[in-house]
């Protein structure tokens, strides 16, 4: 059959010579019933997969509210050792939603990066940034110690040991009528300069930080 006369074919069956087909029909009963088939299959298919999708990537867009909590009188912290404070990171769920953080007064003699007013006191996290695992703080040794995988951080926080890809996290902070409040978490670089949250794991040094954007939702 030519290309012309394929073009200008009636879409009717019946003119096209189908075995068993009915006058005024344009789909084959075996092109009707295969279509119907793989709809009803996408359709079975799209039912288990979205909602699996959905749990999967929606903690990704789900904003978590901004929330200042205080950790103690001004007073409370010494500018020469860590103080744990324990905040509530994920509100509703008891014990498992709460951390501890490690707190102290801003030291111009060690802490060179320059002040505002969301960092006159240091609040470091006690989450490893290897794989996550509670860190402590040694006053002895002036080190965080991860006894997990051997993860060792300095006075700052900066990794001086073990697997971890950065530095220790930390948290923005603020006095408010003599107290000091704890607020969202940040990441920074080797060099101490701010980013906004990762995952353990994650890298934020030279590519790092394009290679592993943060997620909207990660805000504590």
């Amino acid at each position: 059959m030519s290309d012309k006369h394929r073009k200008h074919a009636s879409r009717y069956t019946s003119d096209r010579k189908i075995p068993g087909a009915f006058e005024g029909e344009t789909v084959t009963r075996r092109r009707f019933m295969t279509g119907t088939t793989h709809a009803a299959g996408a359709i079975a298919a799209a039912s288990f997969a979205l909602p699996a999708l959905g749990f999967a990537i929606g903690p990704i867009f789900k904003e978590t509210p901004h929330k200042w909590e205080t950790a103690g009188p001004t007073d409370m912290f010494p500018d020469n050792n860590y103080i744990p404070v324990v905040i509530t990171l994920t509100p509703g769920i008891g014990e498992a939603g709460k951390t501890t953080v490690y707190v102290r007064k801003r030291n111009p003699s060690i802490d060179l990066e320059k002040p505002d007013s969301l960092n006159q006191y240091i609040a470091i996290t006690s989450r490893c940034a290897h794989l996550g695992c509670p860190v402590r703080w040694v006053d002895a040794a002036e080190r965080f110690i991860c006894p997990c995988h051997g993860g060792v951080y300095d006075l700052l926080g900066r990794r001086v040991g073990g697997p971890p890809v950065r530095p220790l996290d930390r948290f923005y902070t603020r006095v408010v009528d003599g107290f000091v409040q704890i607020g969202a978490r940040y990441s920074v670089n080797s060099e101490l300069q701010r980013f906004s949250p990762r995952d353990p794991g994650e890298p934020i040094d030279g590519i790092g930080q394009y290679l592993y954007p943060s997620r909207p939702s990660i805000r504590r």
